[in-house]
Protein backbone atom coordinates (compact mmCIF):
# COMPACT_ATOMS: atom_id res chain seq x y z
CA UNK A 1 0.00 0.00 0.00
CA UNK A 2 1.17 3.29 -0.73
CA UNK A 3 2.12 5.79 1.81
CA UNK A 4 -0.14 9.09 1.68
CA UNK A 5 1.52 12.07 1.72
CA UNK A 6 -0.13 13.21 4.91
CA UNK A 7 1.04 13.11 8.29
CA UNK A 8 -0.53 13.82 11.62
CA UNK A 9 -0.50 17.28 12.90
CA UNK A 10 1.77 17.52 15.89
CA UNK A 11 0.97 19.71 18.84
CA UNK A 12 3.15 22.75 19.37
CA UNK A 13 6.07 21.90 21.60
CA UNK A 14 4.94 22.83 25.16
CA UNK A 15 7.11 25.81 26.91
CA UNK A 16 8.93 24.58 29.08
CA UNK A 17 8.02 25.43 32.58
CA UNK A 18 9.10 24.96 36.01
CA UNK A 19 9.62 21.83 37.28
CA UNK A 20 8.49 21.30 40.99
CA UNK A 21 11.92 21.06 43.30
CA UNK A 22 11.67 20.09 46.66
CA UNK A 23 13.17 22.08 49.19
CA UNK A 24 16.16 20.27 50.77
CA UNK A 25 15.10 19.55 54.27
CA UNK A 26 15.51 21.69 56.99
CA UNK A 27 16.79 19.56 60.78
CA UNK A 28 17.30 22.92 62.65
CA UNK A 29 13.58 22.62 64.33
CA UNK A 30 14.69 18.92 65.88
CA UNK A 31 16.28 17.39 68.78
CA UNK A 32 20.12 16.50 67.99
CA UNK A 33 21.06 12.39 68.52
CA UNK A 34 24.57 11.34 68.75
CA UNK A 35 25.97 8.40 66.84
CA UNK A 36 29.40 6.96 67.85
CA UNK A 37 30.84 4.48 64.84
CA UNK A 38 33.57 7.28 64.64
CA UNK A 39 34.35 7.96 68.17
CA UNK A 40 38.00 8.57 67.91
CA UNK A 41 39.91 6.41 70.17
CA UNK A 42 43.22 7.30 69.46
CA UNK A 43 45.90 10.39 70.38
CA UNK A 44 45.50 13.00 69.71
CA UNK A 45 41.44 13.90 70.44
CA UNK A 46 40.82 10.46 71.54
CA UNK A 47 38.36 9.84 74.20
CA UNK A 48 40.47 6.91 75.54
CA UNK A 49 42.24 9.77 78.06
CA UNK A 50 38.89 10.15 79.69
CA UNK A 51 37.76 9.45 83.17
CA UNK A 52 34.56 8.37 84.60
CA UNK A 53 34.17 11.41 86.11
CA UNK A 54 34.76 13.56 83.12
CA UNK A 55 32.99 10.71 81.03
CA UNK A 56 29.48 11.33 83.43
CA UNK A 57 30.04 14.98 83.12
CA UNK A 58 30.25 15.20 79.12
CA UNK A 59 27.10 12.22 79.33
CA UNK A 60 24.88 14.83 81.39
CA UNK A 61 25.65 17.90 78.79
CA UNK A 62 25.36 15.73 75.66
CA UNK A 63 21.83 15.07 77.26
CA UNK A 64 21.08 18.57 78.20
CA UNK A 65 21.59 19.04 74.24
CA UNK A 66 18.71 16.62 73.63
CA UNK A 67 16.35 18.83 75.35
CA UNK A 68 17.22 21.87 72.58
CA UNK A 69 17.07 21.60 69.26
CA UNK A 70 19.62 22.53 66.59
CA UNK A 71 18.35 26.18 66.24
CA UNK A 72 18.78 26.90 69.88
CA UNK A 73 22.28 25.10 69.81
CA UNK A 74 23.93 26.26 66.87
CA UNK A 75 22.07 29.80 66.21
CA UNK A 76 21.13 31.07 69.62
CA UNK A 77 24.47 29.84 71.26
CA UNK A 78 26.67 30.45 68.07
CA UNK A 79 29.33 31.92 70.58
CA UNK A 80 29.59 28.91 71.92
CA UNK A 81 28.56 26.03 69.71
CA UNK A 82 29.20 26.31 65.91
CA UNK A 83 30.10 24.83 62.95
CA UNK A 84 33.74 25.27 61.40
CA UNK A 85 35.40 24.85 58.53
CA UNK A 86 37.72 21.85 58.43
CA UNK A 87 40.80 24.58 56.78
CA UNK A 88 40.49 26.23 59.78
CA UNK A 89 41.07 23.40 61.87
CA UNK A 90 44.50 22.50 63.20
CA UNK A 91 47.05 20.23 61.31
CA UNK A 92 46.67 16.94 63.35
CA UNK A 93 42.67 17.26 63.16
CA UNK A 94 42.82 17.67 59.53
CA UNK A 95 45.09 14.72 59.37
CA UNK A 96 42.62 12.63 61.00
CA UNK A 97 39.82 13.14 58.84
CA UNK A 98 41.74 11.97 55.60
CA UNK A 99 43.02 9.06 57.90
CA UNK A 100 39.73 8.08 58.85
CA UNK A 101 38.19 8.27 55.96
CA UNK A 102 36.24 11.94 56.13
CA UNK A 103 38.97 13.72 54.13
CA UNK A 104 35.78 14.76 52.18
CA UNK A 105 33.97 16.74 55.11
CA UNK A 106 33.46 20.67 54.39
CA UNK A 107 32.87 21.39 58.18
CA UNK A 108 32.56 19.94 61.73
CA UNK A 109 30.54 20.85 64.77
CA UNK A 110 32.08 22.13 68.01
CA UNK A 111 29.96 22.17 71.01
CA UNK A 112 31.27 23.72 74.13
CA UNK A 113 30.86 21.82 77.12
CA UNK A 114 32.95 24.00 79.81
CA UNK A 115 35.75 26.81 79.41
CA UNK A 116 38.11 24.81 76.92
CA UNK A 117 36.25 21.40 76.44
CA UNK A 118 34.55 20.84 73.30
CA UNK A 119 32.81 17.59 71.54
CA UNK A 120 34.00 17.78 67.77
CA UNK A 121 31.08 15.36 65.27
CA UNK A 122 29.81 16.14 61.84
CA UNK A 123 26.85 16.71 61.63
CA UNK A 124 24.38 14.92 59.27
CA UNK A 125 20.93 15.96 59.09
CA UNK A 126 19.44 15.73 62.95
CA UNK A 127 22.51 14.09 64.34
CA UNK A 128 25.90 14.10 65.26
CA UNK A 129 28.62 12.00 64.23
CA UNK A 130 30.72 11.99 67.14
CA UNK A 131 34.29 11.74 66.62
CA UNK A 132 36.55 13.54 69.45
CA UNK A 133 36.92 14.83 72.99
CA UNK A 134 38.97 17.93 72.83
CA UNK A 135 39.72 18.74 76.60
CA UNK A 136 42.20 21.87 76.14
CA UNK A 137 40.35 23.19 72.64
CA UNK A 138 43.51 21.85 70.58
CA UNK A 139 41.59 20.78 67.66
CA UNK A 140 40.50 24.62 66.64
CA UNK A 141 42.71 26.71 68.95
CA UNK A 142 41.19 30.26 69.40
CA UNK A 143 43.47 33.34 68.63
CA UNK A 144 42.43 36.37 71.31
CA UNK A 145 42.43 39.52 69.78
CA UNK A 146 45.24 41.66 70.52
CA UNK A 147 47.49 38.96 71.64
Amino acid sequence: MPVSGKFPKVAATPEPRRSPTAAPPNYNSEHPSWRISKIEMVNPFGWQEIGRAALEDVRAKLSNFESMTWNQILVEARKQNHSIPVWDLCQEAQARLETIGLEDTEEVISLRLSGKERVWGIRQGAALLVLWWDPDHRVCPSVLKYT
